[in-house]
């Protein structure tokens, strides 16, 4: 499963201890996945993990990798599947997080790293110099989500796939969707549906592009709150007629004596 150098021969390679490993590599031309040492040599995962991680980096985008549907395919069973992904995931190689859908469905999206941290690791970087640095690049690490956001985008859709530099300029411009309220899967929605047939040869501007021509309004700030005016009932006035209290604002005569003097005219 590891990437084969071009020249690497056909036979058994001599030397080495006795008794040890002895390697006939042929290269892969198709039908191969390149895997890191750095995971098959783990010290610290399990070989269940290790070959559940290869295995899910072979699988094309989009192939369910619950524990059931694991555990249908391979003789290991849910218990020792679901402890192999939470290694991974301890670990870096795997990234599960649960969203609600706008139709309200709650799903699992399922993120495999085949390099755990890369794209962390060149976001969290130190600024270059002033000769070098660009005027409107922002440090990455102040829109984690949007760089989270933008990295899964390539692994959904490889046409999209963006490098850590990419990744480090366009992370500002999805901050700006998601400080308007926009929910995260809405954003991702609105940068990979309705792509164009043709090949997307520079992705970046393809995205950034989008970003800019389809951003929504800011929301309209709250207006201010008003305090209900109390009411106060008109003070009690003594009828100049009858001498009855009677509410009003100013003194006078009550109502009957006002509509006795009426009929009374």
């Amino acid at each position: 499963m590891t990437e084969q150098h071009p020249s690497a021969h056909a036979h058994p390679a001599s030397g080495g201890s006795a008794g040890g490993v002895e390697h006939c590599n042929v290269p892969h031309t198709e039908n191969f996945t390149v895997v890191g040492n750095h995971l098959l040599q783990h010290p610290d995962l399990s070989l269940t993990a290790i070959g559940l991680a290869v295995h899910i980096q072979s699988l094309p985008a989009r192939t369910p990798i619950g524990i059931k549907s694991l555990a249908a395919k391979f003789p290991e069973g849910e218990i020792r599947i679901a402890a192999a992904l939470r290694e991974l995931e301890e670990h870096g190689y795997l990234a599960r997080t649960k969203e609600r859908l706008q139709s309200g469905r709650v799903v699992t999206r399922t993120v495999s790293f085949n390099r755990p941290g890369a794209v962390v690791a060149a976001a969290a970087a130190p600024a270059p110099s002033p000769a070098q640095a660009e005027p409107e690049t922002e440090k990455p690490q102040l829109h984690p989500k949007a760089a989270r956001l933008l990295a899964r985008i390539g692994v959904d859709e490889p046409r999209l796939t963006l490098t850590a530099r990419d990744v480090s300029r366009l992370a500002p411009a999805v901050s700006a969707w998601l400080d308007r309220g926009v929910p995260a899967t809405t954003v991702e929605r609105v940068l990979t549906t309705g792509l164009p047939q043709d090949p997307i040869r520079h992705p970046a501007a393809f995205l950034a592009h989008r970003l800019t021509t389809d951003l929504p309004p800011s929301l309209p700030a709250p207006g201010p709150t008003t305090s209900p005016v109390a009411h106060h009932p008109d003070p009690l006035q003594t009828c100049d007629g009858c001498d009855r209290a009677f509410r009003a604002p100013q003194p006078g005569h009550c109502r009957d004596c006002r509509t006795t003097g009426r009929k009374a005219a």
